[in-house]
């Protein structure tokens, strides 16, 4: 048997705005609330099960994308106005990288989780 990731927990304080926000970026959308939880599914059918908590640590989430919803889905980071970086400690403001011969960005959702968008190069 492989094993594969099959869903991970994100927590936040409003699991619907959080949830909205970053399928917006994505270009996805939310899947019916299942019991506590709203659920963005990806294209390797993990889902992140959004929870609402009364106190959020933190954490990294990586998502290895296309050139074309790259360039998608920073069109939405930029339209939005949000502020995205070229590094995980936030030091390069308003850039893009090139590390590994692909692009990356970091961005941070509502609850302080920083989230980034990767290509294969």
């Amino acid at each position: 048997m492989s094993i594969e990731l099959d869903h991970t927990i994100v927590c936040v304080t409003d699991r619907e705005k959080s949830a909205q926000f970053l399928a917006g970026i994505l270009g996805l959308r939310t899947e019916p609330v299942a019991g506590p939880f709203v659920p963005i599914r990806l294209a390797n059918g993990v889902t992140l099960d959004y929870l609402r908590v009364d106190r959020v640590t933190s954490q990294h989430y990586a998502f290895l994308v296309g050139e074309d919803d790259f360039d998608a889905a920073m069109a939405r980071i930029e339209r939005a106005g949000i502020t995205y970086w070229a590094d995980p400690f936030h030091e390069r403001t308003g850039e893009v990288n090139d590390l590994n011969g692909g692009r990356g960005v970091y961005f941070e959702d509502p609850d302080g989780h920083n989230m980034e968008l990767l290509t294969r190069g």
